[in-house]
């Protein structure tokens, strides 16, 4: 068993701290194609060993599965006071299988009472609204949820693609430590307004999907070789012309990977890392996987550090990116910023 590591970043002026590199865990559950059982609980138990604190989750990831996966994980052996529980509402499935995005006072109490449940815990430490629901007011959106803290069922607040605009709108209402929004070498427009705002308010920015969604591991160019049922089969970046145009430019990442013996997907996790010196802000990236070996090498990560040198030769990448985020961007905060 590996020693602890000790690199640590706090979740908002009030909030918790958490090893400096979570871990995403949707991909157990949803979305990405080839997840199996037994390996994503070792590697759960594994991301413990290696002293990663900060879990990731959200209603929506099966729907709820992912959460069912990890409150039986958290409920044995004393591992839920070993862990940051992050979980998030807003994104909900109907009956007949169609998304809508919910942000009233009382969907709110009910998907926390609900998501507790499926966690098997008194507490959720971070409870995020996952989208912006843009027919509710902002404000009765956090009130409902700062509520949920006055009753004890949450510890902190959190909110993901939001604008900076609605970011201070929500901090007005209660503090927010953690601002969940993709950040890669592939993904920099939050840095125009969303960062700003984040280090304004007090929070911490949580980057997701910090590996482009695994396009910047360099494992592949093509969405056709992915898994049917993989989502990323319908992603503009990963399709068509997009896709080889956007391997083309990963030559410095590749060239710098080489040049430290890491791989592409521990410097792509670097640069990221690399943002909370940049903006004097805590970054803390959660890397998805299902898998005990991509989790030890995402880890190592952390103690990679990236020459300024470097740092200027990895700049260029995410102006040439070819391909929106999603087929449809209007649930980001692109489409209100």
């Amino acid at each position: 068993m590996s020693t602890p590591k000790t690199n640590t970043l706090k979740l908002g002026d009030d909030g918790p701290e958490v090893f400096a590199q979570g871990l995403g865990c949707m991909g157990m559950s949803a979305f990405y194609a080839g997840a199996e059982h037994n390996e994503s609980v070792a590697t759960l138990e594994r991301a413990l060993e290696l002293g990663v604190t900060l879990f990731d989750t959200s209603d929506v990831y099966g729907p709820h599965t992912n959460e069912e996966l990890l409150g039986a994980f958290l409920a044995e052996g004393g591992r839920r006071e070993r862990v940051t529980l992050a979980t998030k509402f807003a994104i909900n499935v109907t009956p007949e299988g169609e998304r809508e995005i919910r942000g009233d006072a009382a969907y709110v109490k009910r998907a926390a009472e609900a998501s507790l449940r499926r966690l098997r815990t008194d507490v959720i430490d971070l409870y995020y609204m996952h989208r912006r629901d843009v027919r509710v007011p902002i404000e009765e959106t956090v009130g409902a949820m700062a509520e949920l803290v006055r009753e004890g069922k949450v510890r902190h607040l959190g909110l993901s693609e939001v604008t900076g605009k609605e970011l201070h709108a929500a901090a007005a209402v209660h503090p927010i430590a953690a601002v969940q929004s993709e950040w890669s070498l592939f993904t920099r427009d939050i840095e125009d307004g969303v960062v700003p705002a984040t280090r304004e308010v007090g929070a911490a920015l949580v980057a997701y999907s910090p590996l482009g969604r695994g396009f910047l591991t360099g494992a592949w160019a093509s969405a056709d070789t992915l898994p049917e049922g993989d989502f990323r089969r319908f992603q503009p970046r990963f399709t068509g012309d997009n896709a080889a145009a956007n391997a083309a430019i990963l030559a410095p990442l590749r060239a710098i990977a080489e040049a430290h013996d890491a791989t592409p997907a521990q410097v792509a996790l670097a640069w990221v890392q690399s943002r909370t010196a940049a903006w004097d802000l805590s970054v803390v990236p959660i890397p998805g996987t299902t898998k005990r070996h991509r989790l030890e090498e995402n880890v190592r990560a952390v103690d990679l550090v990236l020459t300024e040198a470097e740092l200027a030769a990895l700049e260029p990448i995410a102006g040439q990116v070819t391909g929106a985020r999603y087929p449809d961007m209007t649930a980001t905060f692109n489409d209100r910023d």
